[in-house]
């Protein structure tokens, strides 16, 4: 007989090592999407318009886009996750200015980038999301929305992504909107199939 799983908690030591973990796939993801000028939703997606507007840097720009949502991250999800969540949001800023460093890519294939680049963004989420942290941004603002004033956080987060593709056409080429939301899709086929009520037992 098999007896049922029970939820286990994480280790400070597993959490900060998620951390370590996911953050340099996720700058990894937005380092393919740089190089082939692509972008994603959410904050990350603003992020993105505002560094081909402005060419100012993606890290520093996302850091400081997130800085308003932690008040709500506290109100909402409380402050073990709020401060996993600053973390985080630190460390990608920080890889997302260190990677190319690192590494030197001199061409990318664009579908390469799209699909790629929404695999590791997906993978690096989906190991936050298990370690009770988040990118931040809009998702707070859209759980926040959706426990104060009963507005489907689904939708809203729809809603800012469709907005996000708009804009983006005026400041990219139409095929580069099309990928983006190519790798938009892949990052989210890894969330759907893998981040699912009960099949992971670990808790933060």
């Amino acid at each position: 007989m098999i007896e049922k799983s029970t939820n286990q908690q994480h280790s400070l030591l597993e959490d900060a090592l998620a951390l370590l973990t996911a953050t340099p796939l996720v700058a990894l993801g937005v380092t393919f999407y740089s190089q082939a000028e692509l972008l994603t939703g959410s904050t990350a997606g603003l992020a993105f318009l505002i560094k081909y507007l402005t060419e100012w840097g993606f890290g520093p720009v996302f850091f400081v886009l997130n800085l308003p949502f932690y008040l709500l991250a506290y109100l909402q999800m409380g402050w073990k996750f709020t401060l996993r969540t600053f973390c985080a949001v630190g460390l990608v800023s920080v890889f997302t200015e260190t990677t190319p460093l690192w590494i030197s890519i001199e061409s990318i294939n664009p579908i390469y980038a799209a699909t790629l680049g929404g695999m590791c963004l997906g993978l690096g989420m989906l190991l936050l999301f298990r370690h009770r942290a988040s990118l931040g941004g809009i998702n707070i603002l859209a759980l926040y929305l959706q426990d104060r004033f009963n507005i489907r956080a689904g939708k809203f987060q729809m809603g800012v992504d469709l907005v996000i593709v708009m804009l983006a056409i005026m400041v990219l080429p139409l095929d580069k909107v099309l990928l983006s939301i190519t790798g938009a899709a892949v990052l989210n086929m890894i969330l759907t199939l893998n981040h699912k009520q009960g099949r992971y037992q670990g808790i933060s």
